[in-house]
């Protein structure tokens, strides 16, 4: 059973860049044809896909955020890591790191909220 934890700070200020890890347990993050995303909820709103990296180092992207956001791994540590540039109080969210084979995400890190906020 695959576990994911994420970390990072909780506050970050206006125009800052946003940096969130990954860590994976129970299984590695080159498992073949599996997908490795971040997920993230506004309050009061839906859950946004941000982006993914799979087994293959492939990274995807939201056309909303592409230019704000990068996806990369360190397959030493069995991590991955999303970073949000000129962040606004708008991305004040809870973040979520999510995998499953394919694009069917059946494994959640419990979540982490990032609040953006001078």
């Amino acid at each position: 059973q695959v576990q994911l934890q994420e970390s990072g700070p909780g506050l970050v200020k206006p125009s800052q860049t946003l940096s969130l890890t990954c860590t994976v347990s129970g299984g590695s993050i080159t498992t073949n044809n599996y997908v490795w995303t971040w997920i993230r909820q506004p309050p009061g709103k839906g859950l946004e896909w941000m982006g993914a990296i799979t087994y293959s180092g492939s990274t995807y992207y939201s056309p909303s955020l592409k230019n704000r956001t990068s996806i990369s791994r360190d397959t030493s540590k069995n991590q991955f890591t999303l970073r949000l540039s000129s962040v606004t109080p708008e991305d004040t969210a809870v973040y979520y790191c999510a995998s499953g084979r394919g694009w069917v995400f059946g494994s959640w890190g419990q979540g982490t909220q990032v609040t953006v906020s001078s």
